[in-house]
C-alpha cells in the first residue's frame, strides 16, 4: 500500500466516523469512571477480616509448622546411617517443607502488615486511572486537529 493510498483511507475513515476513538463505560448514574463512584470498592471491615485471618495463619504456622522438623531430621539421619536411600529423600522433603513454610510465612506477614493501606491505595488507583482515561480524549483531539490542517 502506498503512502498516498494510506492517507486517503485515513481521511475517508475520519469523514465516516467523526467521533474518533470511544471507550466503553457505564453511564455516570451507575458510578462508572469517577473517583467517587468507581467500580473498585474496598471496605475496612473486609480488609480487617482478611488481615486478621492472615495474622492468625502466620501465628499458627510459626508455632506449629516445624513440629515435625526434629523428628524428621532424626529419622532421616538414622535411615541414612543404616544405608537406606529413604533417609536422603526424607531430608530432601524436610528441606523443601522448610522453604515452602518460609514462603508462606512471608506471604502471611505481607498480607497482614499491608492491608491497612489498601483502601487508600485503591482510591488513589481509581483517581489515577480516571485521569489517564480522561486524558485520552485530550490526546485524541490533538491528533484530530493535527490531521485537519
Amino acid at each position: 500500500m502506498a503512502w498516498d493510498e494510506w492517507e486517503q483511507l485515513k481521511s475517508e475513515a475520519a469523514e465516516k466516523n467523526a467521533t474518533a476513538m470511544r471507550l466503553n463505560q457505564l453511564p455516570p448514574e451507575h458510578g462508572g469512571g469517577t473517583p467517587q463512584g468507581g467500580d473498585l470498592k474496598v471496605h475496612q471491615k473486609d480488609l480487617a477480616a482478611v488481615g486478621d485471618s492472615a495474622f492468625k495463619l502466620f501465628d499458627k504456622l510459626g508455632k506449629h509448622g516445624r513440629d515435625a522438623w526434629s523428628i524428621s531430621q532424626t529419622a532421616a539421619k538414622d535411615l541414612t546411617t543404616q544405608g537406606f536411600a529413604l533417609g536422603g529423600a526424607l531430608d530432601h522433603v524436610q528441606e523443601n517443607w522448610e522453604k515452602q513454610l518460609k514462603t508462606l510465612l512471608d506471604a502471611c506477614a505481607h498480607i497482614s502488615n499491608h492491608l491497612d493501606f489498601t483502601q487508600k491505595a485503591h482510591a488513589g488507583d481509581e483517581y489515577r486511572i480516571t485521569g489517564m482515561v480522561s486524558s485520552i480524549t485530550t490526546l485524541d483531539q490533538g491528533f484530530t486537529e493535527r490531521t485537519q490542517r
